[in-house]
């Protein structure tokens, strides 16, 4: 019922102690309570005067209005407590998904990161606050009414010890139940959000085909499964409350009818009866509103054991071998590649097998092969996206790496991907996405080496007009424009890193396009993965990758005069099908 990882957040075991003890005291005014209750009860049964009660009733409402002060201090420390482990985990959350990279985010789900980073820490808040303060109330406030109940009467405090592992027996088989379809819930709202962020992102393109309508359909069909799944959890849920909620009444009636016959054979006094009755419905309410409460958890352990789980993913270590001297690539800067081996999570093939490769100095290389050829992988691995297997052998400047997740190299890094992001700010500031501290001069000049002056003049407010998500539309390639602009104004990164940065883009759009690129490779590291050939004749040196290998290597010249896998990809793209 509890994801044992909860009790591994910091300051649980402080904060589990101090709910023991208000749910220590708690079981005391409870007590209390309802001693005194029955005092001034059988007190005016007795024939008592109203005046002569005042002492007991004075005693009730002390032990009432301290139970219910002690329950305002329990929220109010559950409450804190609650939102600093939000915060904490929201935080934590985040520095996991940067450093395990985009290729996590893909594999997740864009919509279920964004679920989880938002409504996903509210509902793990929420499960905090309740589970934490029923549990413990469940493990102490029935045992010690009960030990009490013993010294009133043993018969009353058997009968109790007899029917609450039956309904605790009950609760765990429909608890068990409730899980099951709250899992699947759970799974299917993931669906469902990635399902919706999926569609929000490719409404242009489903509009512009035709099939907007038509997708529609997998909308609602989707939503109907999260329906169907919501509803079913809600028919356990409800069957639940109701049966826990008529055992535990019939256990009281049944105490009540034990206790009114022996009033009327005269083996029992009104006193502990009376106070026996009053506190039997005190030792099930614990229960009753751990187990009501634990379907409006359901959601919340669901979202907290997939935040534990994404931050229970391995991360990086000795990300800062590298010093910030070493990573500096300049004219005589040199890297060394041996044995580089790349599995995937899920696969068990590698995605790049043995891959030797060094270079000295600024440069163009170019990768190219057919789709899954390890292009964007070996982009990803020099990023430092994703991690080598061990064994590999990297040598930057000297310096010998684990990985290329170093902090240092990824300063000196630029990643044009084929979709660039856009924030929803202004053009400006999108610009300034690495230059934060840029003037406006300097970035309308980086706009212009970009080719994005006549776009600019056409915008109502110019470089301030807002764009991205919410924003002004863009296109394609006015948005690869803006990752250029991006890049030539950072003057300080001179690693450039392209993964088929035209790859969705008319011919006619890449040809402007590249007048913009070609400039600002010059004086860079620069490795472009493409599939287009004309981009191969810009090269300075070319990788040719054939599932997960290099299996031909040099300039374009030398590698047309082998005629060997370069020459048969190219005949390959040009339709031709020339033996190698």
């Amino acid at each position: 019922m509890m994801d044992k990882r909860l009790l591994g957040l910091s300051g649980m075991k402080k904060v589990m102690m101090m709910l023991a003890g208000i749910s220590f005291l708690q079981a005391f005014m409870i007590i209390f309570q309802a001693r005194y209750l029955a005092l001034s009860i059988t007190g005016l049964w007795n024939g008592e005067g109203l005046t002569a009660q005042f002492g007991h009733m004075l005693f009730f409402f002390l032990a009432f209005a301290g139970r219910h002060l002690l329950t305002l201090i329990r929220e109010h420390i559950l409450d804190g407590y609650s939102y600093e482990k939000g915060q904490e985990l929201r935080k934590e959350l985040l520095h996991q998904v940067f450093s395990l990279g985009p290729k996590m985010v893909q594999k997740a789900g864009t919509g279920h990161v964004v679920t989880m980073a938002l409504e996903g820490i509210r509902q793990a808040e929420n499960y905090i606050t309740l589970f934490l303060s029923k549990m413990m109330n469940m493990m102490m406030i029935p045992w010690l009414v009960l030990i009490y109940v013993f010294t009133l009467d043993i018969r009353s405090g058997f009968t109790m010890i007899i029917v609450f592992p039956i309904i605790i027996l009950f609760m765990i088989i429909l608890g068990y139940a409730a899980r099951g379809k709250a899992d699947k819930q759970y799974a299917t709202y993931q669906v469902l959000s990635n399902h919706f962020v999926d569609s929000l992102q490719g409404l242009e393109t489903l509009k512009l085909l035709g099939l907007s309508k038509k997708y529609s359909k997998n909308i609602h069909d989707v939503s109907e499964s999260y329906r169907k799944a919501t509803m079913s959890t809600l028919k356990i849920a409800i069957l639940s409350t109701f049966a826990l909620d008529f055992f535990t009444t019939l256990s009281i009636a049944v105490i009540a009818l034990f206790l009114g016959l022996r009033l009327l054979n005269g083996s029992l006094t009104l006193l502990p009866a009376l106070t026996v009755l009053i506190l039997s419905p005190e030792f099930f309410l614990p229960l009753r509103e751990f187990s009501s409460d634990y379907h409006a958890t359901l959601d919340g352990k669901n979202a907290m054991g997939s935040i534990l789980d994404v931050l229970a993913m391995p991360i990086p270590e000795n990300t800062n071998v590298l010093s910030a001297k070493e990573a500096k690539w300049d004219a005589d800067s040199e890297f060394v590649i041996q044995g580089l081996t790349v599995h995937h999570d899920d696969q068990d093939q590698a995605a790049l097998a043995d891959i030797a490769f060094k270079w000295k100095g600024y440069g163009k290389i170019g990768l190219i092969g057919a789709s899954g050829s390890g292009k964007s992988t070996f982009i990803d691995t020099i990023g430092g996206f994703l991690q080598p297997d061990e064994g590999v052998k990297i040598e930057i400047n000297g310096a010998k790496l684990p990985h290329f997740s170093q902090q240092q190299w990824q300063k000196d890094m630029i990643y044009i991907p084929q979709k660039p992001y856009l924030f929803h700010d202004t053009l400006a500031n999108n610009i300034r996405f690495y230059s934060p501290e840029a003037t406006n001069g300097e970035v309308k000049a980086a706009a212009e080496k970009a080719g994005l002056t006549e776009f600019i003049a056409e915008l109502p407010e110019g470089m301030e007009t807002l764009i991205g998500e919410s924003g002004r539309m863009i296109s394609g390639g006015q948005a690869q424009r803006v990752a250029i602009a991006r890049a030539f104004l950072d003057k300080d990164r001179k690693i450039l890193l392209f993964d088929e940065p035209t790859a969705h883009l008319d011919i006619e759009t890449e040809v402007a396009l590249k007048e913009s690129i070609l400039p600002l490779m010059s004086q860079h590291l620069v490795f472009f993965a493409t599939h287009r050939l004309h981009w191969t004749k810009e090269m300075d040196y070319i990788l040719v990758l054939d599932h997960g290998k290099i299996v031909d290597e040099g300039t374009h010249e030398e590698l047309l005069a082998k005629n060997g896998a370069y020459v048969a990809l190219m005949n390959q793209m040009k339709g031709e099908t020339t033996d190698v």
